[in-house]
């Protein structure tokens, strides 16, 4: 019996209120434990721990970008993949942050590599469960915050309250970076007593000296001037300047020279499943991982200039069912047509949660409910038109769609446009 199997035996013996009393010590408990096992390897490197709701994952492929530019070994751990040095492996866990023992056994590898610096996408539900416990951050970047996994915390506030625990916890000697511009900046600003870092729009604060954001352009990719020297990056979208900002914020914290910063920069062509052009012409077909109202808004926003026929990947079921109809009431702002799919409906019925995604859409929008997700990619692909937009959400480069029971059916968004594409072009 695995230890997982082993858990879920004792959770069924044991009556739910003293289970929830015990969980929290179980959590903590096994922190300890596999911190203590590998030897407390965070001790030994440079820890940057990245949080928010979006763009978490492209703020540690980023920094990875300009360590590794500036000569200095990295490991990081993301969504996407875990990097150590110039090794890299597929995240296929379907855990953004993965639990306390394979992380702290990730850094233990990492240390032994010769990695003095390491970069983790933190998340709420880690952070709930204590797997940043016993690593000791050394900076913590918060890329920004909207409503997200409000059924697993009971409310945006306690949401809101786990991703400041990654502050709460920094030494005074450590480096919180913050984005100005968000909402709950103030929050972060009160929630620590380390050295702060501000980014935002207008550019970047550190250590009483402003680099000043200047000549923004948006068009093709993203160009802008910082205290007059040029950054210029293939990635796409405001959210994205606000990623590049950050990592340049963590960048500048860490001593890396501005020069080396924009030589990393610009190198990063893409990111898998974030806004990943699979086809330019003679209709653009591109996959992003848009999973929450707000993502999908700046997606669609990004590319509103179009034409777009939109592959609405339905949220995913047993959590945050608030958002289903506000999904649907974004893509009938956006999109010339709908085509509603199934995405993770795990154990429930998908054709409920594509229902509660249509709950709300006018009648006069063009919709198309596919249960089949491989059918509605290929429907989306049969009804675009030249200089017509494409866009599949909700996956991005994830490896699996997850049925019933857990069920892991292999799966790659990308992979699966390329092949109806050419379906197509026969």
């Amino acid at each position: 019996m695995s230890r997982d199997q082993l858990f879920v035996a004792i959770k069924k013996i044991i009556p739910k209120r003293i289970y929830a009393n015990l969980q929290p010590l179980y959590h903590f408990g096994l922190a300890f434990l596999a911190a203590l096992f590998y030897g407390f390897p965070a001790r030994k490197m440079i820890v940057v721990g990245v949080t928010g709701t979006k763009g978490k994952t492209t703020v540690v492929e980023l920094l990875h970008a300009i360590l590794a530019a500036a000569g200095r070994k990295t490991a990081s751990l993301s969504s996407l993949r875990f990097k150590i040095g110039e090794k890299e492996f597929i995240n296929d866990l379907k855990m953004t942050m993965p639990g306390r023992f394979f992380v702290q056994k990730f850094l233990h590898q990492a240390g032994q590599a010769g990695c003095k610096y390491a970069i983790i996408e933190v998340t709420s539900e880690g952070i709930k469960q204590f797997r940043h416990r016993f690593i000791g951050f050394d900076l913590a970047v918060m890329t920004n915050m909207a409503p997200e996994h409000l059924e697993s915390h009971g409310s945006f506030e306690k949401y809101l309250r786990a991703k400041l625990d990654l502050f709460w916890r920094l030494p005074q000697q450590g480096t919180a970076i913050i984005n100005k511009d968000d909402y709950q900046a103030k929050r972060f600003l009160a929630a620590t007593g380390a050295h702060k870092v501000f980014y935002g729009e207008d550019g970047i604060l550190i250590s009483g000296k402003n680099f000043i954001l200047k000549n923004l352009e948006l068009e093709e990719g993203i160009t802008f001037d910082l205290n007059n020297y040029q950054i210029n990056s293939l990635l796409t979208g405001k959210f994205n300047l606000y990623n590049i900002l950050a990592a340049i914020a963590a960048g500048l914290a860490l001593h890396i020279p501005l020069v080396k910063i924009a030589e990393a920069v610009v190198k990063v062509s893409g990111i898998p499943g974030r806004m990943e052009i699979i086809q330019k012409n003679p209709f653009k077909v591109i996959v992003d991982y848009a999973h929450t109202p707000d993502s999908l808004r700046q997606a669609y926003e990004t590319l509103k200039n179009s034409r777009l026929i939109c592959v609405l990947g339905s949220a995913g079921g047993g959590r945050d069912k608030w958002k289903r109809p506000e999904m649907g009431k974004i893509a009938a702002e956006f999109c010339q047509e709908i085509i509603i799919t199934n995405e993770d409906p795990y154990d429930e019925d998908p054709q409920k949660i594509i229902n509660e995604v249509a709950s709300e859409i006018s009648q006069k929008a063009q919709v198309i409910n596919i249960l089949d997700r491989r059918e509605a990619i290929r429907k989306a692909l049969q009804r675009a038109q030249p200089n017509d937009t494409v866009i599949i959400t909700g996956k991005g480069a994830e490896p699996w769609l997850m049925g019933a029971g857990g069920k892991k059916i292999p799966w790659d968004d990308r992979e699966v446009a390329r092949e109806e594409l050419k379906q197509i072009k026969k």
